[in-house]
């Protein structure tokens, strides 16, 4: 199937993100946005009925609200629609999927960039990443959308969802675990910051004002608490390094 329609369910930040997208990279899609606070106008916003017909629909709300979503998509879309699972942890939304999605053509993914990442790469999707962690797409299809991805430029890696929640908490949770931290403790840029310092502070900008995600990972990703665990043990053994006296 050639895909001519994209509905987007959810026009919070990422929704927003994946339109602006959606509209520069694929120009020739019909782009069908469904946001619980635009009316439908029939030209950008949409009815939910009418944007689960598209030939791809993309649930972008916040892994609390995905399942309620799921059980409103799932009887609405078209008989060749293609479902897309964009959040941020895999696992849990993945467990959704397989038991609610059955007979339902989806593709559970992490798209690994938001807006700061992409402005930061100068608008383009070169080198971004995008993780697949579960579809139900024949081996062909699926082959075929993961060309065409990569063909706008995008890194594509495919794991379980588990492994991906396993990396993201060491990565991802632990960059807002830090950043968050940093900025409770009002360190700022300075006029002789060290190119390390700076580097640190790019990441607390990227994600500093983003606690609802911050929350949402720790509370569905049961990786985050070892994380946590490991931290707090690490800072205890840093600390008594500096306390201790050279012989």
């Amino acid at each position: 199937m050639q895909p001519r329609s994209l509905g987007i369910i959810g026009h919070g930040d990422f929704g927003r993100f994946l339109e602006t997208l959606a509209r520069r990279f694929l120009p020739g899609l019909a782009v069908r946005v469904h946001a619980r606070k635009a009316a439908s106008d029939g030209a950008r916003f949409f009815s939910l009925e009418e944007t689960c017909r598209s030939d791809i629909v993309i649930i972008a709300v916040s892994i609390r609200a995905f399942e309620e979503m799921l059980m409103k998509v799932l009887p609405l879309l078209g008989p060749d629609s293609i479902l897309v699972d964009v959040n941020t942890v895999k696992a849990h939304p993945a467990e959704l999927l397989r038991r609610h999605g059955k007979g339902r053509a989806y593709v559970a993914t992490h798209p690994m960039f938001g807006p700061y990442s992409f402005e930061k790469q100068g608008g383009s999707l070169t080198v971004l990443r995008l993780v697949i962690t579960d579809h139900t797409l024949p081996a062909d299809a699926m082959a075929g959308a993961i060309a065409w991805l990569k063909a706008l430029g995008l890194d594509v890696l495919t794991m379980s969802p588990q492994a991906h929640d396993r990396m993201l908490a060491e990565t991802l949770f632990l960059t807002h675990y830090v950043s968050q931290i940093v900025a409770k403790g009002g360190f700022v840029r300075t006029d002789i910051d060290t190119l390390s310092f700076g580097y640190l502070m790019d990441a607390v900008e990227s994600v500093r004002g983003d606690t609802e995600l911050f929350r949402d990972v720790f509370a569905f990703n049961p990786y985050c608490e070892d994380i946590i665990r490991r931290f707090e043990t690490a800072e205890g053994e840093v600390h008594a390094l500096l306390e201790k006296k050279n012989i």
